[in-house]
């Protein structure tokens, strides 16, 4: 009888022992919850209290740091683009006189060297005017200058908007540019997403040679809208197809100008801040296409019919 009493001891010892211990923890676990709230909301004390164990005091040592990490991060993100702004207020000028002087240049009678050299210069000063342009557009992006404002929209206006931009350059290089039945709707930034959607378009028509086809239209999925972009062009390597999405790469294309690399980082950065993301899909000799992937508006749930008292 004595071990049977002894036994029950231990255990109603071992009970409040284990109730005094979740006691604690509950503690613990609600006060790291209020450090955690205090820390998200900008309100982080300044010392531990005197009840903090070491747990907490080393949590709030790590926040106090990360969110001095995080303002100094947002700080020289900031001091970033406002340079890159400066420097492109500062090239504008530079950059037109030199347009200038190559217009000038090309009325005066020319061997066929000086006019080589002329249109070289011409496509130089082009080509830098279009990277100022990228850098200003893509930094105003990434340090939030740029805010993507989302909304439930049709799609065929914008897409309409992109092609009407770029018909007239596809039309100078005897390129046919046709767009399919652009019907979804989805939840997206319209003018932003004109603007990536413009990327593709430019790559599209500055790769496709002369006699060869461009076609966007729009696929509808589960989840996404797809606006596909395809071409006639030369295609893409297989092994670049994963890093022409990074910032300045362009892959060397035989007869065709060298891009400067922005384009379709700038499409991925707008596709991946509405939610979405973009792919290439290409064969070495017959063409490419890019789909950018857009949310579609999810659908409202039918309103459930209020059930009888009776059934």
């Amino acid at each position: 009888m004595n071990g049977y009493l002894t036994v029950i001891s231990v255990l109603l010892l071992l009970l409040a022992a284990a109730a005094i211990s979740w006691r604690r923890a509950d503690q613990n676990v609600k006060q790291l919850d209020k450090l955690l709230t205090d820390a998200m909301d900008g309100r982080l004390p300044q010392e531990a209290s005197e009840q903090a164990g070491s747990l907490e005091r080393r949590l709030r040592e790590y926040l106090t740091y990360n969110g001095q990490s995080a303002r100094t991060v947002q700080a020289q993100t900031e001091q970033i683009g406002a340079l890159v702004t400066d420097i492109s207020n500062q090239a504008q000028e530079p950059i037109g006189e030199l347009q200038r002087c190559v217009k000038q240049l090309t009325r005066q009678p020319l061997t066929p060297e000086e006019q080589k050299c002329a249109q070289g210069i011409a496509a130089q000063a082009d080509r830098l005017q279009a990277l100022v342009e990228a850098m200003v557009k893509t930094s105003r992006l990434e340090t939030g200058e740029i805010s993507l404002h989302t909304q439930a929209d049709e799609l065929a206006p914008m897409i309409s908007r992109a092609a009407a931009r770029y018909a007239p350059k596809a039309w100078d290089k005897e390129v046919t540019l046709t767009t399919g039945d652009d019907q979804g709707r989805v939840v997206f930034d319209a003018k932003w997403t004109e603007e990536a959607l413009c990327c593709l378009l430019d790559n599209a028509v500055k790769y496709t040679s002369s006699g060869g086809s461009i076609r966007v239209e729009v696929r509808n999925e589960e989840k996404f809208s797809v606006i596909q972009v395809s071409d006639t062009g030369p295609g893409i390597p297989e092994q670049d197809q994963a890093r022409i999405f990074g910032r300045f790469c362009s892959i060397p294309q035989k007869d065709q100008p060298k891009g400067v690399g922005m384009g379709l980082y700038f499409a991925r950065q707008v596709a991946e801040g509405q939610g979405g993301y973009i792919k290439v899909e290409s064969i070495l000799g017959k063409g490419s296409t890019f789909s950018l992937y857009l949310p579609q508006e999810k659908k409202k749930k039918p309103a459930k019919r209020p059930g009888g008292a009776g059934r």
